[in-house]
């Protein structure tokens, strides 16, 4: 990655958390909010591949950790996984439809928050795992999946390729 696409790859992820702490977090159904920053893993892997999809997971969820009580790097272990996962299932999509990455984002989201909390459950957060986990990833699921199209924009903005990168493109 060169340095411009770090720089905005970067203010994205600071995008995405500061509107995931500010506005996102007065958003709530049955006590449930949307999670922009596994979203925003989701949407790197639909857009850029699973390599891409999991360096942005892991940053994502990395920053999220920092104002979280869970274990620290437990976000950013399975937000990895997640823009791995997408990633790596990608190449199979075709995109040209505009409800792809809206059902890809419901789908992403709602397994992404199952697996934080088993492997949340395995580290020792055992109350992660309750009888609300189904809703909560079907609540989170249909949230991110509301937001999954300007995110998808975002993602295209900060991961696009520069010159340098364009012309050694195979």
């Amino acid at each position: 990655m060169n340095r411009a696409l770090r720089v905005r790859l970067a203010a994205a992820i600071a995008l995405v958390l500061l509107l995931h702490l500010t506005l996102l977090a007065e958003v709530r159904i049955a006590g449930v909010r949307p999670d922009a920053p596994l979203l925003l893993a989701v949407v790197a892997g639909l857009a850029a591949g699973a390599e891409r999809g999991a360096i942005v997971g892991f940053a994502a969820g990395l920053s999220a950790d920092l104002f979280l009580s869970s274990p620290f790097g437990l976000s950013a272990l399975v937000y990895s996984l997640v823009g791995f996962a997408i990633g790596s299932f990608q190449s199979g999509i075709l995109r040209s439809a505009w409800w792809i990455p809206v059902v890809t984002a419901f789908g992403g989201s709602a397994a992404g928050i199952v697996l934080y909390a088993v492997v949340g459950a395995t580290v020792g957060e055992t109350e992660m795992v309750g009888v609300r986990l189904a809703l909560i990833a079907l609540l989170v699921g249909m949230m991110n999946a509301l937001l999954a199209p300007p995110a998808m924009r975002l993602v295209a903005w900060a991961l696009r390729a520069g010159p340098r990168e364009r012309a050694y493109a195979t």
